[in-house]
């Protein structure tokens, strides 16, 4: 069944789906019903660049508030008001001792022997494998590294292997791996090398806790590979839930093992849902600062430079996840991501723009409370809340003073001129494989934009475009997701193409 947004389309035809032709391709499986409807339309003016802006225009992507709103369309997950029940007693999250729990006893913090908990890092030299392990580094006794996984950094994963004294690495670069491999060896570490290395170090024996920190869909198949083994999973990688989250918690619960939000914000509302009722709870809200092009129009955005988006105001992060906190998509893929920790559908998950970054994450009670989780953005305390829960670590972050805070504001988020959040809210809708969809035309159109072959409007307008030729369908397997995502970003990189040949022509 397609969808719409409550704010209809500017009339006009959209220039990427002409460049890359008119025809529709098929998804490669048809489903029940039409498409998802594109939200491109003609702008006003045109903008500079390879690629013509189009300025796509969408709503917020929400309907009208039902008090028991269904789960997304395909989604085989209870509603928050039917938790599972753990042994930590009742929560306001899919599990009571995490948003996905096991009936099992959760191991303390300490391994056997006071060595601490044994870690893998998935992702040990990006921006939050690297903060994770400045946590662990820090906590001796209390956590301990087993092993670390990194793409091609080679030179970045020595400096951990003296830190950390791991006894596992693994780069999945063939190439780097053969460079880096008799050089990490030296240190008196095993390595492994090549694709595939990483799903073996989710499974090494001696971790109880996975932190899945790899950027983008490839982090699906090793978080996957941890929870078969019956590893609790610290989740940074939000695109494993957004591409495949009924698939990702049918597995977690299987084995009866946690998803641990990592993310701001999720942890935020995980720890303000600790010891509720579901009955007691009305709806989440997620903070999002805003990026560095709030208040901005939509031919100023047209002239915004790789550079420029890379520049968090408020965050420390990697490109490509500041190039989707400036387009609001990572907000977008956090509201699917909390429709999977916590059960609720897209009617009660809701974004407020907060550009402090103070306020993490906010739950509103059926009685009118909200609370909410308050300290500085800094991303080693929900990585530290994460490694050691159900215990809290020792203050690690600096203390947050709220008199020299100042004032916070919040606002409305605008998606007029930041589709991507209402895109977002119309895959969770749509449900089945348009969420897996919409995360691999983002990877794929961020990708150009930062390879200097895109505007920045142009993010959105692809996404939009991708979504709209694509017919949604039940999501019973890895191979469904994987499907999905291969003809998304097949079918982004021909819109790209010929929107840049169009662009060059002009």
């Amino acid at each position: 069944m397609g969808v719409r947004s409550s704010r209809p389309p500017v009339p006009g035809g959209n220039r990427l789906r002409q460049a890359a032709g008119d025809g529709a391709r098929g998804s490669g499986a048809a489903a029940a019903g039409g498409s998802i409807q594109s939200l491109a339309g003609e702008p006003k003016g045109e903008a500079e660049g390879p690629l013509k802006s189009i300025a796509p225009v969408a709503a917020a992507g929400r309907r009208a508030q039902e008090p028991a709103a269904a789960p997304a369309a395909g989604s085989t997950q209870p509603p928050l008001s039917e938790p599972v029940r753990g042994d930590a007693g009742p929560s306001g999250c899919r599990g009571a001792g995490g948003p996905v729990a096991g009936r099992r006893r959760e191991p303390g913090p300490r391994d056997e022997a006071g060595a601490g908990t044994g870690v893998v890092i998935l992702g040990s030299t990006g921006s939050i494998g690297r903060q994770a392990a400045d946590v662990i580094a820090r906590m001796p006794g209390r956590l301990r590294a087993v092993g670390l996984a990194a793409g091609r950094d080679g030179a970045r994963l020595l400096e951990q292997v003296r830190r950390l004294k791991p006894e596992v690495v693994a780069l999945e670069d063939p190439e780097a791996g053969r460079r880096w491999k008799p050089v990490l060896e030296r240190e008196g570490v095993r390595v492994l090398v090549g694709p595939g290395s990483a799903e073996v170090l989710a499974t090494w024996p001696g971790a109880r806790r996975v932190l899945s920190a790899i950027t983008g869909a490839a982090g699906l198949r090793p978080t996957l590979a941890a929870l078969e083994a019956g590893r609790d999973v610290a989740l940074a990688n939000k695109e494993s839930l957004v591409a495949a989250g009924d698939l990702v918690t049918r597995v977690a619960a299987a084995r009866g093992v946690r998803l641990l939000p990592v993310d701001s914000e999720h942890s935020a509302l995980f720890q303000c849902l600790q010891g509720r009722r579901a009955e007691e709870v009305e709806r989440l809200i997620l903070t999002a600062s805003g990026g560095p092009f709030r208040g901005w129009s939509r031919e100023a955005l047209a002239r915004v430079t790789p550079a420029e988006a890379v520049r968090h105001p408020n965050w420390s992060m990697g490109a490509k996840i500041s190039v989707d906190s400036a387009t609001l998509m990572n907000k977008g893929l956090e509201v699917i991501e909390a429709h999977w920790l916590f059960g609720l559908p897209a009617e009660r998950i809701a974004v407020v723009v907060h550009p402090q970054s103070i306020v993490h994450g906010l739950v509103e009670l059926v009685d009118g409370a909200t609370v909410a989780v308050l300290a500085r953005p800094d991303m080693r305390q929900p990585i530290q809340y994460a490694l050691c829960y159900p215990e809290r670590g020792p203050r690690l972050v600096e203390r947050l003073d709220l008199a020299a805070a100042g004032m916070l504001t919040f606002e409305e988020p605008d998606t007029g001129t930041f589709p991507c959040l209402a895109l977002a809210y119309q895959a969770l809708q749509a449900g089945g494989t348009a969420p897996a969809v919409l995360n691999a035309a983002n990877e794929e159109a961020v990708a150009a934009f930062l390879a200097g072959k895109l505007p920045f409007p142009g993010i959105a307008e692809t996404v939009a475009a991708v979504l709209d030729r694509h017919r949604p369908r039940p999501v019973t397997g890895l191979d469904d997701v994987l499907e999905a995502d291969a003809w998304a970003r097949a079918e982004a990189r021909a819109l790209l193409a010929g929107a840049w040949e169009a662009g060059r022509a002009e």
